[in-house]
């Protein structure tokens, strides 16, 4: 399991990304889940960054789901239609 910052805002974004592709990268197992339960501050970059992670993840065969996705983030992902994109585990 990987596991999200407690802030994930555009001053973080590439950083964080860049962590979660290697982690990414170095699992060995096909199922990759994305713990978000400690998030509690974020913007819309964090939703760039899940989307990013979600494309490396099926680009390398594995399949991607999230844990603790908080409530306001949900709702912003179902805002920008994105919200099937993120699904949770």
């Amino acid at each position: 399991m990987l596991v999200l910052p407690n802030e994930l805002t555009h001053s973080q974004a590439s950083a964080c990304l860049a962590l979660l592709l290697q982690g990414l990268r170095s699992h060995g197992q096909a199922q990759v889940v994305l713990d978000a339960s400690s998030l509690t501050r974020f913007d819309s970059a964090a939703l760039a960054v899940l989307l990013e992670f979600r494309r490396e993840s099926l680009a390398l065969g594995k399949h991607f789901s999230i844990r603790g996705l908080p409530v306001r983030l949900r709702d912003l992902a179902a805002l920008y239609g994105i919200a099937e994109l993120l699904p949770a585990e």
